[in-house]
């Protein structure tokens, strides 16, 4: 469900009750436990969480005046999604995270290579998503995606 607003306040405004709540939290979740050296913005339509150019002058190398993205939230059509570029790049965070939710939710998560979708909005593992949040610098994120470049 892409949005077309430019600005934060106005994606959750435009979303369901439910999808608000759901993303208002994981947003209020995400700013507590992301490390210095990522920003807030909307992103391909969805909030993002990215490396600005201040930090990595080169940008996303898709589109280099866009900054490198890291981490985003969205409403999609039939689920809430957590997009982490992160758990497709590092399979030891994915371990992590895989392990974590399974502990904590008693079931795996669904997902596609770095899109974690939530159908069930009370089955969202907000802490989990706040640690995985907070478990990549944004100098450890760059130096992972300069590597994945060279591949």
């Amino acid at each position: 469900m892409a949005h077309s607003t430019d600005d934060v306040e106005s994606y959750l405004n435009a979303l369901p009750e439910d999808r608000r709540e759901a993303l208002s939290a994981l947003r209020v979740t995400i700013l507590a436990n992301l490390p210095e050296g990522f920003r807030e913005e909307m992103s391909y339509g969805m909030i993002g969480y990215v490396v600005p150019h201040e930090v990595y002058p080169r940008g996303y190398h898709v589109d280099p005046r866009l900054p490198l993205p890291f981490m985003s939230i969205a409403s999609q059509k039939r689920h809430v999604a957590v997009y982490h570029m992160g758990l497709y790049a590092m399979p030891s965070l994915m371990e992590w995270f895989l392990d974590g939710h399974v502990h904590r939710t008693g079931r795996k998560p669904d997902m596609g290579k770095s899109c974690i979708r939530y159908t069930d909005l009370s089955k969202i593992p907000y802490p989990l998503i706040g640690e995985l949040a907070g478990k990549v610098r944004a100098e450890e994120w760059i130096r992972v995606y300069g590597s994945s470049l060279r591949r």
